[in-house]
């Protein structure tokens, strides 16, 4: 983009449209710790903005890259091809909590915390929760389908979004969905839009679910000898009559890391660890709880500690959260991946991470939502060993696929699985996808280099 071009920008789109140095940086980078600068940066402040944007892109053909906080974890926002970053975090009003409908209508810079919390006050729930619900958006969390540890019971961000209201690369406005918890009607726009990483237009509106709250919510800890047993426990608890709300895994690599924060000692070199919670009313949860408890102990856990109180419940999460912050700061390089297999394959994947990472020279790590089978393996390594890291990836991915799994549960494609996405899918598939990549983006400029080849 020639110095004209972004003079002739700034006069269109007024002040939030800015060429400095902090303003390109500032959306240059995201979690997964590339970066690439655009050749400009816009904070809308409105739909209407955003389409004029759209439009002047669509004229002069440079690329247009949305992104939320910036939480992501593959590169899914970053502007590859420069041009111009759409952060949306501006966009941030909750316009309408409905609680006869159960329904919130929000723009997508809200962040996910604040509609949870904001809900919660009217007795309502939205259960979606990202690692980063503190400080993600939902229109971010809209755009990878973002999921989190309840989504064992309640599903991930797609299964909220009723529908949505879209920019498409050419200006025009799309309203796709409904406002009704059913609705059949075409196909399902919205449904394709979630999940679709920027690639298809920018969100600006979303229409979401809310639920009743749980009135209780109650935690424990199991500890087990190895792998094997954790996951024999987690299919006996899946199968015994309880749903639980989360199910949370952690290896014995991880373990090592938050050591001093356990109730217990760690038995062996093999040990894993399950963060199980149940929720619903005081009655329900109580006899829950014991019952994950008896099938945890019938299963072989060498110990059991359930949470007495919030205090303690947020003791035992905090270890859970600590585990990632630590593989993160153990070392300069970090890759984080997520992914799925089915629940019974589980400690073969376990079983592979070790020679996977002595072939490659690399810390492995495993930990994440056994429940619904999403392990997130985190590599590490010295500085310089990114090409290293990726490697190991591929050959992460080839072994999730032979388990019968993906290579990614909530993460996205993004830039950085992007190599890999023909190992899973069919050349027929990725065409098909490419079409209709075309046909809402014949020129493009809309989030291009990321998820399809």
């Amino acid at each position: 983009m020639d110095a004209s071009l972004l003079a002739a920008l700034a006069r269109e789109l007024g002040p939030g449209f800015r060429t400095d140095a902090a303003g390109r940086d500032a959306a240059a980078t995201d979690d997964s710790g590339l970066l690439f600068r655009p050749d400009a940066v816009f904070f809308p402040k409105s739909a209407a903005e955003i389409s004029r944007l759209m439009r002047l892109a669509h004229t002069h053909g440079f690329p247009v890259t949305p992104r939320g906080a910036g939480t992501g974890l593959c590169g899914g926002c970053l502007p590859v091809r420069g041009g111009v970053a759409v952060a949306t975090t501006a966009m941030d009003r909750i316009r309408v909590i409905d609680t006869v409908n159960g329904v919130a209508v929000v723009e997508p810079g809200v962040v996910t915390k604040t509609l949870r919390d904001t809900a919660a006050t009217k007795g309502l729930f939205y259960p979606p929760d990202p690692a980063s619900y503190a400080t993600c958006t939902l229109g971010g969390n809209a755009a990878t389908n973002a999921g989190g540890p309840a989504c064992v019971k309640y599903g991930v961000t797609r299964d909220y979004v009723l529908g949505l209201t879209a920019v498409l690369p050419d200006g025009e406005f799309l309203k796709a969905g409904m406002a009704t918890r059913k609705g059949v009607v075409g196909y399902d726009l919205a449904g394709l839009f979630v999940g679709s990483e920027g690639t298809l237009g920018i969100i600006t509106e979303l229409t979401l679910k809310l639920i009743p709250h749980p009135r209780t919510v109650r935690t424990m800890l199991a500890l087990f000898a190895d792998a094997r047993a954790a996951v024999a426990a987690v299919s006996a608890v899946m199968t015994g009559g309880v749903c639980p709300s989360a199910v949370e895994f952690m290896d014995r690599a991880c373990l090592g890391l938050v050591e001093e924060l356990l109730p217990f000692a760690l038995p062996g070199r093999d040990a894993a660890l399950l963060l199980l919670e149940v929720d619903g009313d005081a009655d329900a949860t109580a006899r829950d709880i014991r019952r994950v408890a008896d099938v945890c102990r019938d299963a072989g856990a060498l110990e059991v500690l359930p949470a007495d109180d919030a205090a303690r419940r947020e003791a035992l999460w905090d270890i859970r959260r600590q585990t990632s912050t630590r593989i993160h700061e153990s070392a300069p390089m970090y890759l984080s991946e997520d992914t799925v297999v089915p629940i019974a394959r589980i400690p073969d994947l376990i079983d592979a991470l070790p020679g996977l990472g002595a072939r490659f020279g690399m810390a492995v790590y495993a930990f994440g939502h056994a429940g619904d089978g999403n392990i997130h393996v985190n590599i590490t390594g010295e500085d310089g060993s990114r090409a290293r890291g990726h490697e190991l990836i591929r050959a992460l991915v080839e072994t999730v696929l032979t388990l019968g799994g993906t290579m990614s549960g909530e993460h996205g494609v993004g830039l950085t699985k992007q190599p890999f996405i023909g190992m899973e899918l069919s050349p027929r598939s990725l065409t098909l996808q490419q079409g209709l990549k075309d046909l809402f983006d014949p020129k493009g400029i809309m989030n291009p280099g990321k998820v399809l080849p």
